[in-house]
């Protein structure tokens, strides 16, 4: 299986390439200085056959801790749901150094970055995208969370948007027989209008899951 490559696939600490997003770093710094308040890097085996792409770290969340879907609502129904599936060592995520073991599961974000209002803007998904092509190299099913993760996945791979479609529970072969799958993100706000439920989102996993093991 290909590895990807360590260098290319972590934006450095201070990563130039966005200025929004680097006034908001050393903003957040000056205010949290205990917060991690720069790029996240992806979590989980750099060989691991399933990658999860999320949008970008959350403000009390991973651009806190340092780690994807830590410290913040989002990341308590993901982990819940990788411990449920044999994709993590135990169900919950509290902070980088508390021994959470992902399995065969890597976990990035589309834009390694805190946006302002948790929302990117389309050039720094572009500017973020050559690091999310070196972590697409390895994996062989992939599952985007939300449809600006899942247009920076095609993007990243060299589609065309049009042909791609983001939906969810959707599913993609690839030209290359990999296989895309989407999900609604687990936000907040998507589960609080249910918009996503526990079980659509379960049902997902359930799908990676008997993929993997096929």
């Amino acid at each position: 299986m290909r590895q990807p490559d360590d260098v290319m696939a972590v934006p450095a600490p201070d990563c130039p390439h966005c200025p929004r997003l680097v006034d908001l770093r050393r903003e957040v710094a000056s205010r949290h200085p205990e917060y991690h308040a720069a790029p996240v890097p992806a979590f989980g085996p750099a060989n691991a056959e399933l990658l999860i792409v999320g949008l970008a770290p959350g403000m009390h969340g991973a651009n806190a801790t340092g780690r994807p879907f830590t410290g913040d609502y989002a990341g308590v129904l993901l982990y819940r749901t990788l411990h449920d599936f044999g994709f993590a060592d135990r169900p919950h995520s509290r902070h980088r150094d508390d021994g959470l073991t992902l399995l065969d599961c890597r976990i990035t974000n589309a834009v390694k970055c805190l946006p302002p209002g948790n929302q990117p803007t389309g050039g720094e998904v572009s500017a973020c995208n050559p690091f999310l092509a070196a972590e697409l190299r390895a994996p062989r099913l992939l599952l985007a969370l939300g449809g600006v993760a899942h247009r920076a996945v095609i993007r990243a791979l060299g589609l065309r948007q049009k042909d791609w479609s983001f939906g969810h529970a959707a599913e993609h072969w690839l030209p290359d027989d990999r296989l895309l799958l989407d999900s609604y993100h687990c936000s907040r706000y998507n589960t609080h209008t249910r918009r996503l439920t526990e079980p659509m989102f379960r049902a997902v996993f359930a799908r990676a899951r008997a993929v993997l093991d096929s």
